[in-house]
């Protein structure tokens, strides 16, 4: 049954990386913790994970008046309309769920990491011992039981909602209409509209990890919307003149390599 169209909107003016949304994830998802290297920073894991879904990342911030600012910002995976990792997925593991996200069945991963190259915004995560890749899949299993996933539900300052495509998109503008300044929106622009949207306080430019323009590399379209197609077309069309030779001269016999011997003899 189709679902609704859902998308989940991130503030990043009211996220205070108190990172509730990060260990919710791992505490629903029954991820492992695994030990970390202190970097200097409070951001901690330093990346996404295969263990790690949720991240969220700080940033040290100068304004062009000189200003010292935090930036919070909560990295995943952002579940891409024309998604690049699913179009290059061979095993059919990654496929679009009835809500427009991107879901991941990790029992048919093949390990053999295509959505890691394809991935625009570099999201799903090797694990070498499972030999599997992994990433968010917006808590596919809450939403068909009418629940919300565990970062927005967990998220204590409303900095995360999630609800219809048309009503998330409204309410990100008027967010960015009232911040007003260099705010937008990020993430309805590009490889066909995202089911995660931000609103940015910065230029998008600013935020580390956030790129300007992503999109679906070039040959992965050229390989997956044009040679691709014509390449099983051609394979059909062998099929069906070797259909259409049995069916005129019937199934080669042993006494047909015989003939042709003694005729060539």
């Amino acid at each position: 049954m189709k679902g609704p169209e859902l998308v989940k909107l991130i503030d990043t003016t009211l996220c205070t990386a108190c990172r509730g949304c990060q260990v919710a994830c791992k505490q629903w998802n029954e991820l492992p913790g695994l030990k970390t290297r202190q970097l200097g920073t409070y951001q901690n894991p330093p990346d996404l994970q295969w263990n790690t879904w949720t991240l969220i990342r700080f940033q040290e911030y100068e304004d062009k008046d000189g200003n010292f600012e935090w930036l919070f910002r909560k990295d995943g995976c952002m579940h891409c309309t024309d998604a690049a990792c699913v179009k290059v997925c061979p095993s059919g593991a990654l496929f679009y769920t009835e809500y427009g996200t991107v879901g991941l069945i990790k029992e048919k991963c093949i390990g053999c990491k295509e959505c890691i190259a394809a991935c625009p915004f570099d999201i799903p995560r090797y694990d070498g011992k499972t030999d599997k890749v992994y990433k968010c899949d917006l808590c596919l299993t809450r939403l068909r039981a009418d629940q919300q996933p565990a970062c927005v539900k967990a998220c204590p300052t409303g900095a995360l909602t999630i609800g219809a495509k048309d009503a998330m998109i409204r309410k990100a503008y008027a967010r960015v209409k009232e911040l007003g300044g260099d705010a937008s929106v990020y993430g309805d622009k590009f490889v066909d509209g995202t089911h995660v949207l931000y609103v940015l306080p910065e230029k998008v430019g600013v935020y580390d990890e956030l790129p300007k323009h992503p999109r679906v590399p070039a040959a992965i379209i050229v390989w997956k919307d044009f040679l691709k197609p014509l390449s099983l077309l051609a394979a059909g069309g062998v099929l069906a003149g070797s259909f259409l030779h049995y069916i005129i001269h019937g199934p080669k016999t042993p006494d047909d390599d015989v003939n042709t011997k003694e005729g060539g003899a």
